[in-house]
């Protein structure tokens, strides 16, 4: 018993090692997400429809091959493991790649158009080949849940801290290294971001050892079983209906706060003071979570991180009555919104450690990467239906930029701002208490699984 629970236990070391991985490699992400938009289209010239449509073909070509990559590893050998192998094979390529996307801009006419493409749809398939990867490794470093709980705070906070550094700095980082010119810039700060890149996947590299053992089969998984592992897994089909409505959400939110600080509420300077409020709260709520896991019932945890965007929204609406500009009542709601997020963050990683030991109770065969591939496809595709949406949404309120918005733009932005979120988080939770099983409510035979002694 003891020994068992020693082996199962996650040193210091270890969590700090598996964290780092995620600062460099959210550094090499943020910076696509935050600001490839605004390069492509201020920078390299590109119309913004364009981009728009490329991001969304994207995301489709990912469907595909992100649970392909999840095969691939899944059914890696080696004597590192099936997992670090492919986590240096990914830095690597997506290093040399993301180089490449930052520089669209020494192209012009058809063949910037044609160059964006390719180099965009590389990005995500290269990042893919190490993100999988590197998520896939939890649930072979313990099988404890609570150990668990406590690994996925630390590349949790080691990824807040990186998005929230590019989202604060970035932008002045690119105009110092540039000195004017933002071609530069962003490509000077590229090479930065991939000095990180590379140091921190080398960290987890020599760092962190796979503890669980993979069973393996006489043969390798195929496309097949692929469609097996995934279709035939009810609490995956669950968990992807709850995260992916939860995602939209948030990211909806985050998508619209610009436009509605600045034209339905008219103080655009509420905005950066909303994001750094919620980029406080989401860090606190990262570090919070296993301590809160191990007072609220698990059944519980969920609804809980559903509750704060809500409140979120409910704020915002009783501000947008009776105080529109105030900076606490802005500063509540995004403190609201990001706790629950970093409690959506912790959680919904668990989860998905859950539902692999699950999937191999079913099955026989464990499958971390082909599960945790929908991670991946999950937070790419919350992006891109986000920002159609944001897209879509905007152009039916007959939003115009940098004029004033009328009345009835106004009452949609509002709409688009709260009540839409509001209405994706609570059908999460409802998707949660009617579809999820993996919980307290978990029957003896599979608690045996998730909670070996």
């Amino acid at each position: 018993m003891n020994a068992q629970t020693d082996s199962q236990h996650i040193t210091l070391k270890t969590k700090a090692s598996y964290g780092l991985g995620a600062l460099g490699k959210d550094f090499a992400c943020s910076i696509i997400y935050i600001f490839l938009m605004y390069y492509y289209t201020d920078v390299v010239g590109l119309s913004a429809a364009f981009v728009g449509g490329l991001f969304l073909v994207a995301r489709i070509i990912d469907a595909f091959t992100d649970p392909m990559m999840g095969m691939i590893v899944d059914n890696t050998r080696s004597r590192f493991g099936k997992f670090r192998p492919w986590i240096l094979i990914g830095t690597a390529a997506n290093s040399v790649v993301l180089l490449m996307v930052f520089s669209a801009h020494n192209f012009a006419g058809m063949a910037a158009y044609v160059y964006a493409a390719i180099t965009y749809i590389l990005w995500g398939v290269t990042y893919t080949i190490m993100d999988i990867p590197y998520w896939s490794m939890i649930p072979s470093l313990s099988s404890k849940r609570e150990e668990r709980e406590h690994l996925v705070v630390w590349p949790r906070i080691f990824a807040s801290i990186a998005w929230t550094v590019m989202g604060t700095y970035g932008l002045h980082a690119i105009g110092l290294l540039g000195d004017g010119n933002n071609g530069s810039g962003f490509f000077y700060l590229c090479i930065g971001i991939i000095i990180s890149f590379i140091a921190s996947a080398l960290i987890t590299f020599f760092q962190v050892r796979e503890k669980v053992e993979t069973k393996i089969s006489g043969e390798k998984f195929g496309v097949a079983d692929v469609r097996s592992i995934i279709g035939n897994n009810d609490q995956l089909k669950s968990l992807i209906g709850f995260v992916l409505s939860f995602n939209i959400a948030i990211q909806l939110i985050g998508g619209f706060a610009i436009y509605y600080f600045t034209y339905a509420i008219g103080k655009a300077e509420l905005f950066p003071m909303f994001s750094l409020v919620a980029g406080i709260a989401e860090f606190s709520g990262i570090f919070l979570f296993p301590w809160i896991a191990k007072v609220v019932d698990r059944r519980f945890m969920w609804p809980l991180a559903c509750g704060f965007p809500i409140i979120c929204s409910l704020v915002l609406f009783g501000s947008s009555v009776i105080a529109p500009e105030s900076t606490v009542l802005v500063g509540m709601a995004g403190a609201a919104l990001k706790f629950g997020n970093g409690l959506f963050n912790g959680l919904s990683t668990v989860m998905l450690a859950d539902v692999v030991d699950y999937g191999e109770k079913k099955t026989g065969l464990r499958s971390e990467s082909i599960i945790f591939s929908v991670q991946t496809m999950l937070v790419k595709g919350a992006g891109a239906m986000a920002g159609f949406l944001i897209g879509f949404g905007l152009t039916l309120i007959g939003y115009v930029p940098n004029e004033v918005q009328s009345p009835d733009t106004i009452t949609g932005l509002k709409v688009l701002m709260i009540l839409i979120p509001a209405v994706l988080v609570i059908l999460s939770a409802v998707i949660y208490k009617k579809t999820y099983r993996l919980d307290d409510r978990l029957s003896q035979e599979y608690s045996l699984v998730l909670n070996p002694a």
